[in-house]
């Protein structure tokens, strides 16, 4: 009679070697077993408190292979007293713990909007104090041209620029183009506004409502959301808060950011 194994153990908590990890606060992990993903706030004896991006709270045993890393099987270890060891930046990198922040770089990164600067200092925040890159938002895609003539970007002083809603045929897309040289980048990615740029599960909704052309699109989104209409700036902080790392953000922005700060910081652009 043939004999069926009854080992009913999950494939995360079956034996063999994984990596430990100090559960170092701010550290994203996930729960297999619950699918509960979120940052370390408080590692004591045998157990770890993690808080999700809605602000809840969960603690689980400190268990053999029992947390997910980035898709990876890990061992979550009490941090040992002393240097914290490096983790990850809400941008995916890692940490630098003690790191001085570089003197800023002739080079810049401009954006579209303040509400852009403040996601991208949120995300990447950390990595640009390191790199000396200073970011700063233009109030609209027609003063670009004037802008990258009285910037003159060259050899040690590359410029990148992030615009919303860049489409192929579009004004924004034909002034990109005009001011693009080797030393000064244009990107863009599609979304009309960097609000949608935010992965709409992080925020809490099903999707980003279609706004109907010629209706202001942060309003219209607020009244189809049941938001404040009249209080876009307190709209902008909730999905701002739901913010934690680059998970929250869609590729097609992710992809952007990366691309300019590549390009400023290569060599050449020191």
């Amino acid at each position: 009679m043939r004999q069926y194994s009854a080992d009913l153990t999950p494939p995360w908590k079956k034996p063999g070697p994984v990596p430990e990890v100090a559960a170092e606060p701010g550290l994203v992990v996930e729960e297999p077993g619950t699918g509960f993903c979120g940052a370390v706030i408080r590692c004591e004896a045998g157990t770890v408190t993690l808080e999700d991006r809605f602000g809840k709270h969960r603690v689980f045993p400190l268990e053999p292979r029992g947390f997910l890393l980035e898709g990876r099987v890990v061992t979550l270890v009490r941090p040992a007293s002393g240097p914290a060891r490096p983790t990850r930046t809400a941008s995916g990198s890692v940490a630098v713990p003690g790191a001085r922040a570089r003197v800023a770089r002739a080079g810049r990164i401009y954006v579209e909007g303040r509400h852009d600067a403040e996601l991208v200092e949120k995300v990447w925040g950390d990595d640009l104090r390191i790199e000396g890159v200073v970011v700063e938002y233009l109030e609209g895609v027609d003063d670009l041209p004037s802008i990258v003539a009285d910037f003159a970007p060259g050899p040690d002083a590359r410029l990148g620029v992030l615009v919303d809603h860049l489409v192929p045929g579009s004004k924004e897309w034909r002034i990109a183009e005009a001011v693009t040289s080797e030393h000064a980048l244009v990107v863009g990615h599609p979304y009309i506004d960097i609000w949608e740029a935010v992965k709409p599960s992080s925020v809490g909704i099903e999707a980003w409502p279609r706004v109907p052309r010629g209706q202001d699109w942060k309003s219209g989104v607020c009244a189809a959301l049941g938001w404040r209409v009249a209080h876009t700036g307190e709209a902008w902080q909730r999905i701002l808060g739901s913010v934690r790392t680059y998970k929250d953000l869609e590729p097609e922005l992710l992809g952007r950011v990366e691309e300019l700060i590549d390009f400023v910081t290569e060599s050449g652009g020191a």
